[in-house]
């Protein structure tokens, strides 16, 4: 992959083509996205608009053929990478990607609102046979909300997968910038991702209230816990380093979370929490200060 961040940064013409040919083929907007944000973390907005501009046409086309994804996470990562490079810390980034997380479900609700209508239909007729008796007992009023919240949820699960995407098309181009000009940089502010408690605990309550609020807002479930799993990877990470594990351990991690999704990223998204709160990285290194720390 720094062959390709080398290709980019040679020059004008190179980086036109990775970031031009990529999002105009199928299933590569993300290499588009992410070459994006290297030239823009690199060069800045004034020099990387000439390169950027000619990305808006092929991702138009794409929209107009019904696809926004392209234009969507492109636009997105891009805005992300703004954040970043005007000096935001990786928790502002985070924060601003439940808001683009938020656009997402706007623009994706509107462009796909028969299909998540129609999948939302076929999960009614499923809740009675996967809630069993549960459901039964249940008051109409609440069957009709839970139904009420399918369409919203699916919207919001929808456009995390956007927002997980943008954040990790950011987070390529930041590791390619570093590997290029700064040689472990990224693995340091990595590393030292950590949420402060007040910003976990609103990303929180935004989770569990969300739903409770309307159901339009049942979007800021899956939304507002995409930065708590990445802040967690983030703790997984800063733990391997701080007690020089072997990195089989994080292979195993990223192993089981595409396996078990559903049981490691609440786990993620748990261990983000309480690490807000106590500080596992910080108390690791205080306890394992000493002269035989400095010496090794």
């Amino acid at each position: 992959m720094r062959a390709v961040a080398e290709f980019i940064m040679r020059g004008r013409m190179q980086a036109t083509l990775v970031v031009v040919g990529s999002a105009a083929l199928p299933l590569l907007f993300w290499l588009s996205a992410a070459a994006g944000c290297l030239v823009l973390l690199r060069r800045g907005l004034k020099d990387a608009a000439g390169v950027l501009v000619w990305a808006l046409l092929p991702a138009l086309v794409w929209w107009y053929l019904g696809e926004p994804r392209t234009l969507l996470v492109l636009l997105g990562s891009l805005g992300l990478a703004l954040v970043l490079r005007a000096g935001g810390s990786w928790n502002r980034v985070l924060l601003c990607s439940v808001a683009l997380g938020l656009v997402y479900g706007v623009v994706l609700g509107s462009q796909y609102r028969e299909f998540l209508e129609a999948v939302a239909l076929e999960l009614q007729k499923l809740l009675p046979q996967a809630l069993g008796e549960l459901h039964q007992q249940l008051p109409v009023e609440q069957r009709a909300r839970l139904d009420a919240l399918l369409v919203p949820v699916l919207t919001g699960l929808l456009a995390s997968v956007l927002q997980i995407v943008s954040l990790l098309c950011l987070i390529l181009g930041r590791y390619w910038q570093a590997a290029l000009y700064n040689p472990g940089g990224f693995g340091l502010e990595f590393r030292a991702l950590r949420l402060p408690p007040a910003l976990a605990m609103v990303l929180l309550v935004c989770m569990l209230l969300g739903p409770n609020v309307g159901p339009q807002l049942a979007m800021l479930t899956p939304l507002c816990s995409v930065p708590l799993a990445f802040a967690g990877l983030a703790l997984l990470h800063g733990l391997v380093f701080v007690g020089r594990l072997g990195k089989f351990w994080l292979v195993g991690v990223y192993i089981g979370l595409l396996l078990f999704m559903q049981l490691i990223y609440p786990l993620l998204v748990a261990l983000a929490i309480v690490d807000s709160l106590i500080d596992f990285r910080g108390r690791h290194a205080r306890n394992g200060a000493g002269p035989a720390n400095g010496e090794g």
